[in-house]
């Protein structure tokens, strides 16, 4: 079995009564305290036009925190590749991967939040298809020379990119949970970074899914790191665990998160976006739960010995990576954020180094 390894999810989120600076300098130090105790990585999360995140530029934003740490490893969690450029974005992330000594993953995903979409002038139902054209072209971009394309959305002649990432084969997963997406990337050989609102059942159906195809493709399974996102939550005791948890429920309003804006819904029909059908359920009523789901099906959540537990589940699935998100959406003040994320690598991450 792999080791685990662990990293955090950081969305920048702008809490109420936060300025855009208070934002940022939080979570340049988390980033600080996760290298401390010990995280394999960090994950920045690209938004646009909400408090939602206020990372507009992932390679910008990394190569900011490469300059403020050594060792942790730095993704993107993910990079909307419809919305760029993807010459620039194989320009902007070499020179990242450079800065930062090699130590930079590639999350990629093809987004799904409509407002970002309409806003910057990109349809929505061509996000697939402007996603599979940019991830090839980029590839192309960082290993051949005299690069020249011609596709539906994107064109070049005779490009030899400068500079060139320092890693010779950057690590590359892709977001998807679903069966048509996960059979779709593991076909090409890629891995998958599956999201925080799926369930058990369905990250060890992704998974399982995943294999196969890899196989069926001709692929080697080992050598691949799986990785999951969940929200993580671990206590003295599963009854403080559960206490705490439900606290943060009532207060909080799922619903500015999991809305309208936030699914990917196609502005010109009303409708779920072409190629977003499996995302129907989960966008639109995400937000409905209830919390004994939540902790029987979602969150890593509870005691050491029963996150332990779960992290150990997810292992058996074939995850090797756990993107854990410490409360990327709870304004906890930051003493309290360093106490759960120190406790975590004390009493959790031990058990499997």
């Amino acid at each position: 079995m792999a080791r685990m390894k662990f990293s955090a999810f950081l969305l920048y989120h702008q809490h109420a009564g936060w300025s855009e600076k208070q934002v940022y300098d939080y979570n340049t130090e988390l980033v600080e305290h996760l290298e401390e105790c010990g995280f394999d990585g960090v994950w920045v999360a690209e938004h646009h036009f909400r408090d939602y995140g206020l990372c507009t530029n992932i390679p910008a934003m990394l190569s900011y925190l490469a300059a403020r740490t050594s060792k942790i490893r730095l993704g993107s969690g993910v990079l909307i590749l419809p919305l760029h450029n993807p010459i620039l974005i194989a320009e902007e992330i070499a020179q990242l991967d450079l800065l930062s000594n090699g130590r930079f993953d590639f999350g990629i995903g093809r987004g799904y939040q409509s407002l970002e979409f309409s806003r910057l002038g990109v349809d929505l139902s061509e996000a697939r298809e402007r996603f599979d054209e940019a991830l090839d072209l980029i590839n192309r971009l960082w290993r051949e020379d005299d690069v020249s394309h011609t596709g539906k959305f994107y064109s070049c002649e005779s490009v030899n990119l400068k500079p060139r990432p320092l890693q010779k084969r950057i690590p590359t997963w892709v977001a998807s949970v679903s069966p048509d997406t996960v059979q779709r990337y593991a076909a090409r050989g890629l891995p998958i970074m599956a999201d925080a609102l799926a369930t058990f059942g369905s990250l060890k159906r992704a998974a399982e899914a995943w294999q196969e195809a890899m196989t069926a493709a001709g692929h080697a399974v080992d050598g691949h790191s799986l990785c999951a996102m969940r929200s993580v939550y671990v206590a003295d005791t599963n009854e403080k665990a559960r206490e705490d948890f439900r606290a943060f429920e009532a207060g909080f309003d799922r619903g500015k998160i999991i809305n309208k804006e936030s699914a990917p819904i196609d502005p010109k029909t009303g409708k779920i976006a072409k190629g977003y059908e499996s995302w129907e359920a989960k966008y639109m009523k995400g937000g409905e739960v209830s919390d004994d789901f939540r902790w029987d099906k979602m969150e890593v959540i509870g005691d050491p010995e029963r996150v332990i537990g779960q992290v150990r589940m997810l292992q058996d699935f074939g995850y090797s990576n756990l993107m854990c998100d410490f409360g990327s959406t709870r304004p906890l003040p930051m003493a309290e954020m360093k106490r759960l994320v120190s406790f975590f690598a004390k009493e959790v991450m031990p058990a499997f180094r």
